[in-house]
């Protein structure tokens, strides 16, 4: 962390830069390919900007982006040197740039080919320098510290490094001349451009690990296969764009636990969250089900590893909690005013969402022996849900920062002024999320039908005591949360700690659906507060109503659309049944997605120029649970459900058929991998259900 970094006014906006990422490496920069250091862009490796400066130039000249085309780790750029060629108005001299990452490794090759009638001399000058800032650092807003000072250690080859990470940079072929300056270095390569004849230079950035820092995760992005056999024909074909564009993504977000190898999770987010979070990490595993089985047995097993074991106020670590996140360092928010530790337990519902993903795998096919070496885990979780976090009178689970320097909020919407009543005014704590109730409802009954299948006979007590207590809690939702205020009842985002109905109309709602604590008629309430036009506009369901007195059509949590949000609502409509409002919302999705050109950024705002969704400046992009939101309207448009357990695949398609005949390929089942088609009447074809399985339509 640099100390002579400046400040500026706050977090960097994002949507007008070019990113790509592969793991543990993240690289952000204009439109036109150039780090300038500004806000940040950057090249960056395990939080860290090992690059904050690789600039191009053609006769001490910037090139004009002409066009630019960012997915998963490689991102292109096509620019024109107006100053050179050919005297008119088309350009003769042309500069391309193509990115590619392979986690701590960029390698940028830069391509430059002259159209004019006669030969060009020019040169090419490429400039790269790091500053070594933390991504806490820039994320608060830091301008920039020095560039980290450079060694040039051959004709071809520079160094420096940080107290963490070396960085090496070399050029092909060598430079005419290669010298440090404040800047960086800068190489230079005298051409002469012969019409139609490219020159091409590669600058190739590698980094090397001085300390490990706690958790040094490396790239999963080619220890998975799936996202290649999942294919999509619909009539439609925005739906198999939207998903191919998804799967590249969200594979370029993988990585591998540092304590196994072998299993792979899904970082929440480049650039800020670019590592291992709890809650995040777990919805993409299980939206993310219907490619296969490893990214949740992976997010399982790396998050039990870490699972708590001792009371830690400073850390809101407790016996059987699962953790918020993980970094390479301790992470300190300058504008926010937080610091979190390394290993951070900050979260209410990780530990039910934990479970309920282990239910979810286990009905998809996750063999018994990789979940019953789960087992004392669950049990651990368990006991954490029932006897810590609902440890109070009233039976509710709970969130409150004993620290002073953790998480105000510690549900998904953990901003700090996220929970707000009607006219506006902010919730205080210990607050007890609705959402967070209904997991944990959801994760008792997951975890009763997993340990009465494979636990042992110690367990017969906890499973009937777990049964009695999620029945309990179910009925605390409906005698707590309901709003009945005005004229259609509905379900407050939560309880305050003065035991107040947090009574703002919100998204929260939409995530108890599907989780059983509801009844069928309570859902269709849910269901027709969530439909209703001041929640659901024409790209998905906002997170706050537009009638609430804090709206804010692209405040983080207080009116914008975050896409896993109304991918969790679609879903939860689509398991109470309720299968033409799921498809109507996921249609919804799927025209937010091809208005951000398919790469779907972590929210947006839903009002913007002409009609157009407008992005939300801040927004991570790509994000792995709005990635994931793509495989969640497959599930949705489908209405596919699977028990491998009880050898059943349901498969439902809504009435409506918003795509019209949809066949997608690929999907996978425990070992099988099923083609799913549905005609234009809804009939139901299934092909490659393994032997002795029950097709249910």
């Amino acid at each position: 962390m640099h100390d002579t970094a400046e400040s500026s006014a706050g977090q960097p906006w994002l949507h007008r830069l070019a990113i790509c990422t592969d793991g543990n490496g993240t690289a952000l920069s204009g439109m036109d390919g150039t780090m300038a250091g500004r806000g940040a862009e950057g090249f960056f490796v395990d939080d860290e900007r090992v690059v904050s400066r690789l600039a191009v130039t053609l006769g001490g000249e910037m090139a004009t982006e002409v066009s630019t085309a960012s997915r998963g780790p490689r991102s292109e750029f096509f620019g024109s040197a107006r100053g050179l060629g050919d005297d008119g108005p088309d350009p003769t001299v042309e500069l391309h740039r193509s990115r590619e990452l392979t986690g701590g490794r960029l390698v940028e090759r830069v391509r430059v080919i002259s159209r004019s009638a006669q030969a060009v001399s020019t040169s090419i000058e490429i400039t790269v320098g790091g500053d070594g800032l933390d991504i806490a650092e820039v994320k608060s807003g830091a301008t920039g510290g020095p560039i980290l000072d450079p060694e040039v250690t051959d004709a071809d080859c520079a160094r420096w490094q940080s107290d963490r990470l070396a960085t090496t940079t070399t050029f092909q072929p060598a430079p005419a001349t290669l010298t440090s300056k404040d800047d960086g270095v800068h190489a230079i390569f005298p051409v002469t451009l012969e019409p139609g004849i490219p020159v091409d230079v590669t600058v190739d950035v590698t980094t090397r690990r001085i300390s490990s820092g706690e958790f040094p995760a490396d790239p999963g992005s080619r220890r998975v296969d799936w996202p290649e056999r999942v294919a999509v024909e619909a009539a439609d074909p925005r739906l198999a764009r939207l998903l191919r564009t998804s799967l590249v993504d969200l594979r370029s977000l993988l990585l591998v636990d540092p304590a196994d190898p072998h299993d792979v999770f899904a970082a929440a987010g480049t650039p800020w969250y670019l590592t291992l979070f709890g809650r995040d990490s777990i919805w993409t595993a299980r939206m993310s089900l219907p490619l296969g089985l490893q990214l949740a047995t992976g997010t399982l097993r790396a998050l039990a590893r870490r699972q708590g074991t001792r009371v830690d106020p400073s850390t809101a670590e407790e016996p059987g909690k699962i953790p918020h996140e993980l970094r390479r360092a301790a992470y300190r928010d300058r504008v926010l005013g937080f610091t979190l530790p390394p290993v951070y337990y900050g979260t209410v519902d990780a530990t039910a969402l934990w479970i309920c993903l282990l239910h979810d795998a286990w009905r998809w096919g996750m063999p018994e022996r990789e979940v019953s070496a789960l087992l004392p885990n669950l049990r651990s979780a368990v006991r954490w849900l029932t006897e810590v976090a609902a440890s109070d009178d009233d039976g509710l689970l709970k969130y409150v920062d004993d620290s002073g320097h953790g998480l105000v909020n510690q549900g998904w919407k953990d901003s700090g002024d996220s929970m707000r009543f009607r006219d506006g005014t902010l919730a205080h704590a210990p607050i007890a999320l609705v959402e967070a109730q209904a997991y944990a409802v959801e994760a008792a009954r997951g975890a009763t039908r997993i340990l009465s299948a494979m636990g042992g006979d110690d367990d017969a007590g906890l499973v009937d005591s777990l049964a009695q207590w999620g029945d309990s809690l179910a009925e605390r939702i409906r005698d707590r949360f309901w709003v009945t205020t005005g004229a259609l009842p509905y379900l407050a985002m939560a309880v305050d700690g003065g035991g107040r109905l947090v009574d703002g109309v919100a998204s929260n709602m939409g995530h108890v659906l599907g989780t059983g604590a509801l009844t069928p008629e309570e859902a269709a309430r849910v269901i027709e507060t969530l439909m209703a036009p001041i929640m659901l506009g024409p790209y998905g369901i906002a997170t706050l109503a537009a009638d609430n007195g804090g709206f804010n059509p692209i405040g983080y949590h207080t009116g914008s659309v975050w896409v896993h949000d109304t991918a969790i609502c679609a879903l939860g409509m689509a398991r109470e049944g309720h299968l033409d409002e799921a498809a109507t919302v996921a249609s919804r999705l799927l025209d937010a997605g091809a208005a951000f050109d398919y790469r779907f950024p972590e929210l947006f705002s839903a009002t913007g120029a002409l009609g157009e969704p407008a992005p939300y400046p801040a927004s991570c992009r790509p994000q792995a649970w709005a990635t994931a939101s793509a495989v969640a309207i497959l599930t949705v448009l489908l209405g596919l459900e699977v028990d491998v357990p009880g050898r059943t695949v349901t498969v439902r398609p809504a009435p409506s058929a918003p795509f019209g005949p949809l066949r997608v390929g690929g999907l996978r089942i425990g070992e099988a991998i099923l083609t799913i088609s549905v005609d234009a009447s809804g009939q139901v074809e299934v092909d490659g259900l393994p032997d002795g399985f029950t097709l249910d339509t």
